[in-house]
């Protein structure tokens, strides 16, 4: 058996090594011995590296042991490159990485089993329960995906159905029906989820928390287990994720967050940005470490970044250093109508193509999903690949849906540690299949004794909508899904009023959030960023004229700064002349 001494001794890289290639700021953020710490990641500024890098550091230098770590992120990719960057890094025994659903699933499922109770069936579609409750009234036109964002929203913000109304009227929030109605529905839904014995994504988070509230001897296990915190994208987290945060902490300092409040787009989801913002209020005696030098964009993308959020950046946080060379200036253009914007995106894409460019460096992203379908036909029909961000599901692959076939053919009581090694043992030739391989093995490693059963029904929290696997095609996405990637080549898309901010966006700080998915979608561009919009747009059968977005103006006000640069131009000091023509800017 080993001891704790040995893993400080046998696992990861020297503590030294994990340094190289990291600025000042970054080896800082690695290396401070400070509890709990919360690290302010700029967009491109290396915040993966950097959290992989400080529990690499931390099990190297033995004040962290790899079997006691939890990594939260807010994606199964997430979980998977954080996991694959540890092992590249030195460290043998695996970490426990996940989303908070997916890892509140596995301790549940423990938790059901120890108290000999049977798990509740887990109901992946709210409208499977949400359909039969909908009102039958002439007039009344309601989608169960609308009624679900609402309850979904509910419970990341700890929302009880009598709570419903006064909350929704607090946030200024426009629901689907009539507040009282969608409370009714709320209510509705959670009877008849208790009477089927089911529960739904949200539940997990929440029965979680209250296992830990409730059963001192499972909190106890569950918080020897995992003694050491590590949460990524802290800015996304809602109000049920930080209870269950707090149910792991149990009031232990040992806590690391990184996140980036400019990147705060989910609050209309029930994410809560002041968590981070207000990290040192939240948690007293924080060390808070900035990373604010950019390695992703150019100067001149960094430019245009700066001056979409100048003057509305959250509490905390910085602008944009660059640090690579400069590149070419930002491009916008106006075009007759929407037809005629998709089109010229569709020969910018084939004139990159013809010069060297390969199709997956390059992205096309628009406030919503409807944008897209336009540019769908265009690069249909101009015989260009593409692949829509999240339209597939890692799930629906061939190999993966036959192998998942195969396990559901096998009895559900089965060892799962027997069938990993009947995959390994395969060893088929599929990188699907190495990754299905690699969630077992994940999920071993916060279950020990999981079954073939409890890793099918795992599965379902563990894997969100992703597109299919590595394919030369250019990426549609919306502003949203495009968070976390990036491309040499962005084309920014209809920005026009109604659309970018949104039309709905009608409160002081949903319009502040516009803005900052804004911030997201033009920091996904490495090397060229071209930003159109459409002077007359079809709705229906009507055609109607099309102003740009009011931020337009601030796009083209740094542009315009940027054009008449030298070439060893002093950047810092151009970014912050910029920053003043566009607050001067009418």
């Amino acid at each position: 058996m080993r001891t704790d001494q040995t893993f400080a001794r046998a696992d990861g890289a020297e503590p030294g090594e994990l340094l190289h290639g990291l600025d000042a700021a970054q080896r800082h953020a690695v290396t401070v011995d400070a509890h709990p710490l919360c690290i302010l990641a700029g967009a491109g500024s290396g915040k993966t590296r950097v959290l992989t890098r400080r529990i690499a550091h931390r099990i190297a230098n033995g004040s962290a042991l790899a079997p006691h770590v939890l990594a939260l992120t807010f994606t199964r990719k997430a979980a998977s490159e954080l996991g694959r960057r540890l092992a590249a890094v030195g460290v043998r025994d695996r970490v426990a990485a996940g989303t908070f659903h997916a890892i509140a699933y596995a301790q549940l499922r423990r938790w059901w089993a120890d108290r000999d109770e049977w798990a509740p069936t887990l109901l992946d579609h709210k409208a499977r329960v949400l359909m039969s409750l909908l009102p039958r009234r002439p007039g009344v036109e309601v989608q169960p995906g609308e009624l679900a964002a609402e309850i979904e929203w509910a419970k990341a913000r700890l929302v009880a159905p009598e709570q419903y109304e006064a909350a929704v009227a607090a946030a200024g929030r426009r629901p689907p029906l009539p507040a009282g109605v969608v409370a009714s529905i709320f209510r509705r839904y959670e009877d008849e989820k208790r009477r089927r014995r089911l529960v739904d994504f949200d539940d997990l988070v929440l029965l979680c928390a209250e296992a830990l509230e409730s059963d001192a001897r499972f909190a106890a296990g569950q918080r020897w287990r995992f003694r050491h915190l590590f949460v990524d994208e802290f800015q996304d987290v809602n109000p049920a994720q930080l209870r269950l945060l707090e149910g792991w902490r149990g009031g232990r300092d040992d806590l690391c967050v990184v996140g980036d409040p400019d990147q705060a787009i989910y609050a209309w989801n029930g994410a809560d940005p002041s968590a981070l913002t207000r990290f040192s209020g939240r948690f007293p005696g924080a060390t808070v470490v900035h990373l604010d030098h950019t390695y992703r964009s150019s100067p001149q993308i960094v430019a245009v970044a700066n001056a979409v959020l100048d003057g509305w950046r959250a509490p905390g946080a910085r602008a944009l250093c660059p640090t690579r060379a400069a590149g070419s200036v930002p491009v916008v253009t106006a075009h007759a109508g929407e037809r005629h914007e998709a089109a010229a995106v569709a020969r910018s894409l084939r004139n990159q193509h013809t010069g060297g460019r390969s199709w997956s460096e390059m992205a096309v992203l628009a406030r919503t999903r409807a944008q897209l379908v336009l540019f769908e036909e265009s690069l249909r029909s101009a015989a260009i690949p593409f692949r829509l961000r999240g339209a597939s599901t890692f799930l629906d692959r061939p190999s993966v849906r036959a192998a998942v076939a195969e396990l559901r053919s096998a009895s559900a009581h089965a060892p799962l540690s027997s069938t990993l090694a009947d995959l390994q043992e395969a060893g088929r030739p599929d990188d699907d299949l190495e990754e299905l391989g690699r969630m077992m093995a994940e999920q071993l490693t916060l279950d020990p004794g999981a079954s073939v059963g409890g890793f099918l029904a795992w599965l379902k929290t563990a894997v969100p909508s992703e597109p299919a696997g590595d394919v030369d095609a250019v990426d549609l996405a919306t502003f949203h899904a495009s968070k976390g990637l990036e491309w040499q080549v962005v084309f920014l898309v209809g920005l026009e009023a109604g659309l970018v901010p949104v039309e709905h966006a009608d409160t002081p700080e949903a319009r502040v959030e516009e803005r900052r998915l804004l911030y997201v979608a033009v920091t996904r561009a490495a090397t060229e960023l071209h930003c159109s919009w459409a002077e007359r747009r079809a709705f229906g059968t009507r055609t109607v004229a099309r102003a740009p977005s009011p931020w337009v103006a601030t796009v083209e006000a740094a542009v315009a700064a940027l054009a008449g640069a030298e070439a060893d131009v002093d950047w810092r000091r151009l970014l912050d002349d910029i920053r003043a023509r566009v607050r001067a800017a009418p």
